[in-house]
């Protein structure tokens, strides 16, 4: 089978409503090397980077509540800094760079994805794309200065 580990993935097709922070940014265990009490960070198989694990909420308004949270794995040397709160929001909005999932089969018996990323960052604003968006623009730059348009 040509898919094999992670399968890459953008940020749109996993969060296509965008995502927020909804916990703190920690570090993961390594349960296998954690003896003890003695605490030990996992470490990503492939690049030996730090694992560290935030959760967020999806914002698709059609998710049941028990879908919309969900844990991102980030691989850093440093603890990543989450985005500054922004005024007037309830919950810190997050986009993520270097995005990949990994199926599996979780303890229910139902298929999961462990969602892992390389960056964190506050969301980029992009210009609007839509048809719509953009005829309304096209009007607005036709429309004759110092005149109501109806």
């Amino acid at each position: 089978m040509a898919l094999q580990g992670p399968i890459p993935v953008t940020y749109t097709m996993v969060f296509p409503h965008g995502c927020y922070i909804v916990g703190e940014v920690e570090p993961v265990k390594d349960f296998d090397a954690s003896t003890g009490g003695r605490f030990v960070q996992a470490r990503d198989k492939q690049t030996q980077e730090l694992v560290w694990q935030v959760a967020v909420m999806d914002g698709d308004p059609t998710l049941k509540p028990a879908q919309k949270t969900v844990a991102v794995k980030i691989f850093s040397p440093v603890q990543p800094v989450p985005p500054a709160p922004m005024p007037g929001l309830p919950f810190t909005p997050v986009q993520f760079d270097g995005m990949s999932v990994t199926p599996y089969v979780n303890a229910a018996g139902r298929l999961a994805y462990s969602i892992k990323v390389r960056e964190m960052h506050a969301p980029r604003t992009t210009a609007p794309t839509t048809q719509a968006a953009q005829a309304a623009q096209a009007a607005a730059s036709k429309a004759p200065a110092g005149k109501d348009v109806t």
